[in-house]
C-alpha cells in the first residue's frame, strides 16, 4: 500500500451508513473506503472524491492524486482511500458506457485508457450520500445524472449484441452460468463471431461480463436483505467463499468493508 495519497476528509468518523442502489441502468456505492488492492471490473465506472481527493493507480503505474475519474470495464487499478468516502458509480450496457461516462470527468488526463480528473460532478453524490432518504431515490438522481452525461456521448450497441444481453438479464441465476453458444444463438452468430463482437463493443471478454452480471445479482439480495451464503447462492455461487473471493477479486477489498452496515 502507498504512503498516504488523499487528502483527509472533514467529516472524520461521523460518515453516513454506506449506501447501495442498484437497477438495470446502475449500480452504485457511497461510503468509506480504505484500500482497495489491483482489480477491474465488468462496467465502467465514474469515481469522485466525495470530500477531497483519493489516490489512484492504473495498471501498476505511478501513484496519482485525482478528485474524480473514469475507467473503463477491464482497465486494473487501484484506490487508497484511508477511510474517507467515495462514489462509485457504474454504468450498465443497457444504459450507456464509457464515453457518457466520461462528461463526468473534468480537468481531466487520459492515463492507461482511464480518464483521471481533478475536478468533475460531485456535488449531488455528495447530497445523495449525506440524504438520509438517499436509498428511496437514487435511482432518479443517478438516472438525471446519467441523462446529462451521456446526451454528450453515446455509442449505440449492436443490435445483435443487445439481444444477448436482454437475455443475460433477464434469465434466472442459475447453476451453470449461461453459456456463451447460447449467447450467441440470441445474436443470430457463431460463437467465435459473438466472442470477437462482444469484447469490441464492451471492452471485455464475454466471460469477465458474465461474472459481472452474477456480482450484481448478489450485492443486490445483501441489499434487499439476504445473508452472505444466501445472496451467494441466489446469484450461483457454489458458496460462500466463492462469492467472497469473487468479490475481493472485482472491488480489490473484501465484502465485509462495504456490504455490512448498509442503508435499507
Amino acid at each position: 500500500m502507498p504512503d498516504r495519497l488523499y487528502e483527509r476528509a472533514g467529516l472524520a468518523s461521523d460518515h453516513p451508513a454506506p449506501l447501495w442502489h442498484l437497477d438495470s441502468a446502475h449500480t452504485f456505492f457511497a461510503g468509506p473506503l480504505d484500500y482497495n488492492a489491483a482489480h477491474r471490473h465488468g462496467a465502467p465506472v465514474y469515481l469522485a472524491g466525495l470530500y477531497g481527493r483519493f489516490g489512484l493507480r492504473i495498471a501498476g503505474g505511478s501513484w496519482l492524486t485525482c478528485r474524480t475519474a473514469m475507467i473503463p470495464a477491464g482497465v486494473v487499478h487501484e484506490l487508497d482511500l484511508g477511510g474517507n468516502p467515495l462514489a462509485v458509480f457504474y454504468v450498465e450496457a443497457s444504459a450507456g458506457d464509457a464515453a457518457g461516462l466520461a462528461p463526468l470527468v473534468a480537468d481531466a488526463e487520459e492515463v492507461g485508457g482511464a480518464l483521471v480528473g481533478a475536478s468533475g460532478e460531485v456535488a449531488a453524490l455528495r447530497a445523495l450520500f449525506e440524504s438520509s432518504t438517499g436509498a428511496a431515490w437514487a435511482g432518479e438522481a443517478l438516472a438525471d445524472l446519467l441523462r446529462f452525461a451521456t446526451a454528450r456521448a453515446r455509442r449505440p450497441i449492436d443490435p445483435r449484441l443487445a439481444r444477448a444481453l436482454d437475455l443475460m438479464d433477464t434469465r434466472d441465476a442459475d447453476f451453470p452460468p449461461l453459456a456463451a453458444s447460447r449467447c450467441a444463438s440470441a445474436a443470430g452468430l457463431s460463437a467465435s463471431r459473438f466472442q470477437h463482437l462482444f469484447t469490441a463493443q464492451m471492452g471485455i471478454p464475454f466471460r469477465r461480463y458474465r461474472g459481472w452480471v452474477r456480482m450484481r445479482r448478489a450485492i443486490r439480495a445483501v441489499v434487499e436483505g439476504a445473508n452472505f451464503t444466501t445472496a451467494a447462492h441466489d446469484a450461483g455461487f457454489a458458496d460462500q467463499a466463492h462469492f467472497a473471493h469473487a468479490f475481493r477479486q472485482t472491488f480489490g477489498a473484501p465484502a465485509s468493508k462495504s456490504l455490512t452496515g448498509i442503508r435499507r
